[in-house]
């Protein structure tokens, strides 16, 4: 049983077809992990849902899908409740007549997940990042409550109150913050507004997994999000998100042995 991780697809279906079809997953045995932001900014963010809540079906727990930040667009603009900016690129969407299927369907995704594989220790997926004091079984139960607020009715508005801003009201909007959208923090663990490469980073921002009491340095954390971080590996990081929608690449990596696979964009 091998585990192939996906990095963020943002409605590239052309290219995550043509990557599924030089992966050797196996269907029946395999796992898949996809990073989150499925959908916006690329042209078919519908066929990528149908996609996935079909492929999801059929694997059951053996794909897990983490929520990112484009995800909780998607998610708030069908509320009613989110910017207008980039509308137009996700009404399929919320046309479709399965839209409100597929919402659900993407409502429910969790925002963590962590796991010991049998070849390569534990791993944990999540679409942006962790703070430094959090260890796994902490983001776990933070993102379990999160997730449980998230699916209430009115929950998505609580957890957005903050206007997208680094929150400091109350746990489980920090928690949600945190694992959609952190990229940087100070030494003292505060959010750096910086969406470049870490090493133009201004003065006193640190990448969120550079943090030297990083809780979970002795873990493999697998991340998107970050496109201006791009493709990296390390002993501790396995950084996925590779630019498919800027005319990047779409990358899976097999995690128990590290072998990389990228797809160049297919997109128009």
């Amino acid at each position: 049983m091998a585990t192939y991780a996906i990095g963020d697809v943002h409605g590239c279906h052309r290219t995550l077809r043509a990557l599924l079809a030089e992966l050797p997953l196996d269907r029946s045995a395999d796992r898949l992990w996809l990073v989150g932001d499925l959908v916006n900014r690329g042209p078919h963010s519908l066929k990528v849902l149908r996609w996935a809540r079909r492929l999801a079906g059929k694997m059951g727990e053996r794909m897990t899908v983490v929520l990112g930040n484009h995800d909780v667009h998607l998610l708030a603009l069908a509320a009613g409740i989110g910017r207008k900016r980039h509308r137009s690129r996700l009404a399929a969407v919320l046309e479709a007549p399965d839209g409100d299927e597929l919402l659900t369907w993407l409502r429910q995704r969790p925002l963590f997940h962590h796991e010991t594989l049998a070849a390569g220790g534990e791993h944990l997926l999540v679409h942006a990042g962790l703070l430094p004091e959090w260890s796994a079984d902490i983001a776990a139960a933070r993102a379990r409550r999160a997730e449980t607020v998230l699916r209430r009715p009115g929950g998505l508005e609580s957890l957005l109150a903050s206007s997208g801003e680094a929150p400091s009201l109350d746990e489980e909007r920090e928690t949600f913050w945190t694992l959609t959208r952190l990229r940087m923090l100070t030494p003292e663990g505060q959010p750096c507004d910086h969406a470049g490469a870490p090493e133009e980073a201004p003065e006193g921002c640190v990448a969120w997994f550079d943090l030297p009491e990083r809780a979970t340095r002795d873990a493999v954390v697998v991340a998107g999000h970050w496109a201006a971080l791009g493709h990296r590996l390390r002993p501790d990081l396995v950084a996925l998100d590779s630019g498919c929608v800027y005319g990047g690449s779409l990358t899976a990596v097999r995690l128990e042995d590290r072998k990389v696979f990228q797809m160049a964009s297919r997109e128009e």
